[in-house]
């Protein structure tokens, strides 16, 4: 079990470099360095959203289960 473990934690810590093709022809030919900024912002605003309904979920279930005792 305990090299179960040490597997786990090895391929959790591997970093990885993906890019959609799009993305990355775009990133190229970009020298000012916006487009390169604005391409993260997206990530983080597309990223944001999955937590916000976990959360928005979590908090009307609280509420709810609250009510109810």
């Amino acid at each position: 079990m305990k090299y179960l473990y040490i597997v786990a934690l090895y391929l959790i810590s591997m970093t990885s470099n993906a890019q959609c093709a799009m993305c990355r022809a775009v990133l190229e030919t970009e020298e000012g360095g916006v487009k390169a900024e604005s391409v993260n912002d997206g990530i983080v605003y597309l990223m944001a959203f999955p937590y916000i309904l976990v959360g928005l979920i979590g908090f009307v279930i609280y509420r709810i289960r609250k009510a109810k005792v």
